[in-house]
C-alpha cells in the first residue's frame, strides 16, 4: 500500500483524471443534445411530434393520424 506523500500524490492525480473525464462527458452530452435538436426538422400539424425526414413524417402522419388529410408537403413523398 501507498503511505505518506505517494498515496498523496495517487490521489490527486486520481481526481484530476476523474475530473477531466466529468468534463469530457458533459460537454461530448451537449453536442449530442445539439445535433438530435438540429437533425429533428419536421413538425406534425396535427400533434407537434417532430421527424428527422419527410419519409417518417407521412408514416407517422398515416398510422397515428389516419382520419385527418395528409398535408400537402407529404402528398409528393
Amino acid at each position: 500500500m501507498a503511505r505518506g506523500q505517494q498515496k498523496l500524490q495517487s490521489q490527486a492525480k486520481a481526481q484530476d483524471k476523474q475530473a477531466k473525464m466529468k468534463k469530457q462527458q458533459g460537454h461530448s452530452l451537449e453536442a449530442q443534445k445539439k445535433a438530435a435538436a438540429k437533425a429533428l426538422t419536421f413538425v406534425c400539424a396535427v400533434c407537434k411530434a417532430q421527424m428527422p425526414d419527410p419519409k417518417t413524417y407521412k408514416q407517422h402522419f398515416e398510422n397515428k393520424h389516419p382520419k385527418n388529410d395528409i398535408p400537402e408537403d407529404l402528398k409528393d413523398v
